[in-house]
């Protein structure tokens, strides 16, 4: 985390019991429990910002509701800025924390994808983690993170999320 920031980056994601998020790269979020979705909306609307790759936003097809979308592109965007509502950016991560800071947001979650994950924690900006385990195995597809250096993390809150779920609470030392 970096100690000129005030920051909470708060980075959100379910996966498979074998640590995948989708199982191939257009793979909607169907597969995910009610449970995790009512976190998911409860989680980025206390928020406020959520951040996101535009594969992840295409997924989505449209901004989340009462929350200011940023969408990190090295391409053009398929779409026009809506300035607090929807935006694009090919800024680093830092960069893009820097500029919440300086429009006076306080936290923002990364929910997405797997390069977007990778990329906030090696950047060192995450934390905290909130990790919802599914139960199923996809046997490929997206892994979580690409390859990152080791980051030690400390166990928060283990919660049962319906039956079958389970959500992981995690803060980055």
């Amino acid at each position: 985390m970096r100690e000129d920031s005030y920051m909470k980056i708060t980075l959100i994601v379910a996966m498979s019991v074998d640590g995948r998020i989708a199982a191939d790269r257009e793979q909607l979020t169907d597969w995910t429990s009610a449970e995790d979705k009512q976190f998911f909306v409860l989680k980025t609307k206390e928020s406020g910002v959520v951040i996101m790759g535009r594969r992840t936003f295409q997924t989505i097809g449209e901004p989340l509701p009462e929350r200011l979308n940023i969408i990190m592109t090295r391409q053009e965007p398929p779409f026009d800025d809506i300035p607090g509502v929807l935006e694009s950016t090919n800024q680093s991560p830092a960069a893009v924390v820097k500029s919440l800071e300086d429009r006076q947001y306080t936290s923002a979650c990364v929910v997405g994808g797997r390069e977007v994950y990778s990329a906030f924690l090696a950047a060192g900006l995450v934390t905290d983690l909130y990790v919802t385990i599914e139960p199923l195995l996809f046997g490929g597809g997206v892994p979580f993170v690409e390859e990152i250096s080791s980051q030690r993390l400390q166990l928060i809150s283990v919660e049962k999320l319906g039956e079958q779920s389970v959500l992981l609470h995690y803060v980055v030392l």
